[in-house]
């Protein structure tokens, strides 16, 4: 299976984007209302409180301190609603001033920096971010003590982009050195400490180490529980990652068990419309569109979309992601019209807001191009998946996971085109980036089914197996229950059904029909098509009085699902009907063929 988008996960970072720290000042009143307007998702009672106090620190004709800070924090409130422009800008003067007022090494130009620093870490400016963050480290090293807060916070800050750019190596011991000052100076039950011990979980999600990441999350979730209550906003973040984790490891209930404590604490906290709340709902979908629950997960990814597009407007990149995701679970769902117009809303947002070079706009071009393919549009689909692997490529390195899934379906294209040389050398590439990388079992298998599939169709059964088979020890491994095994188990069957292995073949049917059952219905066209298979096996061998039942379970599946199986379901009658002929009972066998006839003269059926 290919990985068309990445479900975006909000932790709680110690991201420097807040207001600069401030004396007393007669701005102070304004100042705290933002705060607490931000802190409500109210962005525009946010905004008003902001420049009221802009006005009036420009009105002083004073160039001071008081009319730097304004403008910083009118830059946060334009950042939280993804005017990014506009927040540069303010952010840039605001510096500016300081610098021009306290010198160049001042703590207050030091956290100007640092929130412009996150604003180009957003966008995906990583290069400035970076030379902008290192100089925020020095300065605070140079002028506070080597175990000092503020000196964690740049530590923090700098490990966050080096997350971003995929160079988790150099990034896990400035996190780990972040976590430890702020556990030996503040305490090793403060939020502080809870903050650094969930970033650095969440690197290790990242990596893969997702053992030690749960415990890590598991202790800041304590610390935040006993330190704050168990009803706190920070209490609800911790329970988003941890749900987040779970999720990862194929722990479906216990997610979403943690996700649902997670958003009944938001709304209560903070409001039904809230963003965070909007997060939440956004993030519960994933397990749901995991087990294909997708009517489940739409409502869901609705609510989240209209709190988005009200709280932070249409054209923000989270109200990106929302009609992203929702795009997703149309296109799976082969609600391919309802699809498109939403993801290419998506794209256009992500690349008005962030650029064309981001990770994300590739990300976005990568599931139009999905949704193109699934609909023959292949001419359309190649061009986008070349310019999502380039972007990525070019952004985040050759090695990273992301270009391990354009690679991955650019090879679908080239299968198509019967280009099977070109797929192979895609196909070969991408495996051996996420053999390497920090994913999971599930992508990593799913590559290697992929890559069995074309050698599968190619007839070259001898390279095919093994590669099934690794997928499939992968997904046992994992969770032995998932569609994702079953899917695994049936594509193993096809492959030995066409070497006429059918006694191997049908255990693995009779193993993974069950699965698909429980997982996706007992009418799901899926499930349909394997008991198909199955009864075709048990027809090849003889065993009609087996093949029977089969043949009728899953043709009455099929003609449930209405017109889309219908060239399946015509095709299904005349086997069964030709099985019944070889069992002497003609009448039966023609009743069928007639109906088969019947879907033809409809029109139902290609010819």
């Amino acid at each position: 299976m290919h990985r068309p988008l990445q479900w975006i996960f909000v932790c709680l970072l110690a991201c420097a984007l807040d207001f600069a720290h401030a004396e007393k000042s007669t701005s102070e009143k304004q100042m705290n209302e933002v705060h607490t307007f931000r802190q409500q998702g109210a962005y525009a009672d946010a905004e008003k409180a902001a420049l009221a106090a802009v006005r009036e620190a420009e009105a002083s004709g004073r160039e001071d301190v008081e009319l730097a800070r304004s403008w910083n924090n009118l830059g946060t409130v334009y950042y939280d609603v993804g005017r990014y422009q506009e927040a540069e800008k303010l952010y840039r003067r605001a510096i500016d001033l300081w610098q021009k007022l306290l010198g160049p090494m001042h703590e207050e130009v030091a956290q100007g920096l640092s929130n412009l620093g996150v604003l180009y870490l957003r966008t995906g400016r990583l290069k400035e971010a970076e030379s902008i963050d290192l100089r925020v480290l020095a300065i605070r090293d140079t002028k506070l003590a080597p175990d000092h807060q503020d000196v964690a916070e740049g530590l923090n800050n700098v490990a966050e982009l080096y997350r971003a750019q995929g160079r988790y190596a150099e990034a896990e011991p400035l996190f780990r050195r972040a976590a430890g000052i702020w556990e030996k100076v503040l305490g090793p039950e403060h939020p502080r400490t809870a903050v650094g011990l969930n970033n650095l979980a969440a690197l290790l999600c990242s990596q893969g180490h997702l053992a030690e990441a749960g415990e890590l999350y598991r202790r800041a979730l304590a610390i935040r529980e006993k330190v704050l209550g168990p009803n706190h906003t920070a209490v609800a973040s911790s329970l988003n990652n941890l749900a987040e984790l779970h999720a990862r490891q194929g722990h479906y209930a216990d997610a979403e068990q943690l996700y649902r404590r997670s958003l009944s604490i938001k709304e209560k906290n903070l409001g039904p419309d809230h963003p965070d709340v909007a997060t939440t709902l956004h993030n519960m979908a994933a397990p749901l569109r995991a087990r294909r629950q997708y009517a489940e997960a739409e409502p869901l990814l609705r609510r989240a979309l209209a709190i988005r597009e009200k709280a932070l407007g249409p054209k923000h990149t989270e109200t990106a992601s929302s009609l992203n995701n929702l795009a997703d679970l149309y296109r799976l769902q082969e609600r391919y019209g309802d699809a498109e117009p939403l993801y290419r809303r998506a794209l256009a947002i992500w690349e008005e807001a962030l650029g064309p070079e981001h990770p994300d706009v590739a990300t976005s071009m990568n599931n139009v191009a999905q949704l193109l393919r699934v609909q023959g549009r292949y001419e359309e689909a190649a061009p986008m998946y070349r310019r999502a692997i380039a972007i990525w490529e070019k952004a985040l390195g050759p090695e990273h996971p992301s270009v391990a899934t354009g690679l991955n379906n650019l090879a679908q294209i080239h299968v198509h085109y019967q280009e099977f040389g070109e797929a192979e050398a895609l196909m070969q590439r991408s495996v051996s980036i996420l053999e390497k990388a920090p994913v999971t079992n599930r992508e990593r298998a799913a590559a290697l089914k992929n890559f069995a599939a074309i050698y599968h169709i190619q007839g070259k059964f001898p390279s095919a197996e093994p590669l099934y088979k690794r997928a499939l020890a992968i997904l046992e491994k994992t969770d032995p229950d998932s569609p994702e095994a079953a899917d695994a188990m049936v594509a193993l069957a096809e492959l030995y059904r066409a070497q006429r292995r059918n006694s191997e073949a049908e255990e693995l049917y009779e193993r993974a029909i069950p699965v698909h059952e429980k997982t996706l219905g007992t009418d799901n066209k899926q499930v349909a098509a394997s008991v198909f298979s199955l009864a075709e096996l048990y027809r090849e061998d003889g065993r009609y009085e087996k093949a029977e039942p089969l043949y009728r379970r899953s043709l009455a599946s099929m003609e449930k699902s209405g017109t889309s199986e219908s060239n399946m379901l015509a095709r299904g009658l005349r086997t069964f009907a030709d099985m019944l002929r070889h069992m002497k009972r003609k009448g039966e066998a023609m009743a069928l063929e007639a109906q088969a006839k019947a879907l033809q003269r409809q029109g139902f059926v290609a010819r």
